[in-house]
């Protein structure tokens, strides 16, 4: 009986998981960039010039929204870091840390003489500068939606780091972004009597709202992983009516279904966020000349962002390989061991 209402829970499980999936809200799945992340696998390894001009990407693009309360300037130059230099093993005292940390303004935490709170450069034992006071602040201006926390951004989402580059780079095209007016509409809506109930001109009366200008996409123009998305089969190209203050992205977990102008059972993958494209080609100037298109900055945040998540993972992999070795090693030394102790012992 115990085993019944297993299966019938986990069959219920599944059954509430493809009906939600048939009534929307899936995400398209986030895509690697090309050839993949050269982090990956037990041998992989940051791509350290990637890693610098990600964090130039957050430190010019992202931080003036994005917080990364986690990381302190000093983690830059910490072994595994992107601007570590062995000739500083403190990085409290690589200069080129101190440079990128005196770069940002931060409040000090300790009052003056007058008991107020000055401004001053930060040095490399600060916290990352967070571009607003407390939640309530960044709410407010950002329309009631608060960005989130980058430091384990990475860790926290489904698809790690090829999510960030997906919807980084996934925003749909300015050839399927289009504007439209919306004809003004007249209700007829029930009006008082003004006092002569025998007179029927002034039964009703006709209110005409305003005209609209609505942001609409071509569905059949948007670009998923390389690849258009299908035509739905009612044969015309379905629209997509982006709200206003709000910005449509096929990776953005969401329902685009009441927005959808077309088959519903065709409406698009993803939803609506209200962080608009951020990197659009040219955003960001490389010190090494790398051409900055939108996917190579994306590529290159994406990767800063999973080093930020897991800094220490260079040194993690370092290790654990030789570790794994030695206790494989070991184990079979234990086994020969034991045959040999007890070979003469029947069991």
């Amino acid at each position: 009986m115990k085993a019944f209402r297993i299966l019938a829970a986990g069959l219920a499980g599944l059954s509430l998981a493809a009906m939600a999936h048939a009534e929307g809200g899936a995400a398209a799945h986030p895509h690697e960039p090309e050839g993949g992340w050269p982090f990956d696998g037990i041998t992989g390894q940051f791509d350290m010039p990637s890693v610098q001009r990600g964090y130039q990407v957050y430190r010019e693009v992202c931080s003036s929204c994005h917080s990364m309360k986690l990381l302190s300037y000093r983690n830059l130059g910490e072994p595994g870091g992107p601007f570590y230099d062995a000739d500083f093993p403190n990085p409290n005292d690589n200069p080129f840390v101190k440079a990128l940390a005196a770069d940002v303004e931060i409040q000090s935490p300790t009052p003056n003489e007058v008991g107020d709170y000055d401004f001053r450069p930060a040095m490399p034992a600060d916290q990352f500068r967070s571009p607003y006071a407390n939640v309530n602040a960044a709410r407010a201006a950002n329309n009631g939606a608060a960005p989130p926390d980058l430091s384990v951004i990475v860790k926290a989402r489904h698809g790690g780091a090829s999510y960030v580059y997906s919807l980084l780079s996934g925003y749909p095209q300015a050839d399927a972004i289009s504007q439209r007016e919306v004809t003004p509409a007249t209700v007829t809506t029930p009006a008082s009597d003004n006092g002569t109930p025998d007179d029927p001109s002034d039964d009703v009366a006709e209110v005409s709202t305003p005209a609209e200008t609505q942001t609409i996409i071509d569905v059949s123009k948007l670009h998923m992983g390389g690849h258009e998305a299908a035509e739905g089969d009612h044969g015309e190209p379905g629209v997509l009516i982006q709200p206003a203050g709000q910005y449509y992205n096929p990776f953005m977990a969401g329902d685009t279904t009441p927005q959808y102008e077309g088959d519903p059972r065709k409406a698009p993958p993803g939803g609506f966020l209200a962080m608009g494209p951020q990197l659009p080609p040219g955003r960001v100037t490389f010190a090494d000349g790398t051409e900055s298109t939108t996917e190579q900055m994306s590529h290159d945040v994406a990767q800063f962002l999973a080093w930020a998540s897991e800094p220490k993972q260079i040194t993690r992999k370092s290790l654990g390989l030789p570790v794994m070795i030695y206790l494989g090693i070991l184990s079979i030394l234990l086994w020969f061991s034991y045959k040999r102790i007890w070979r003469k012992v029947e069991h």
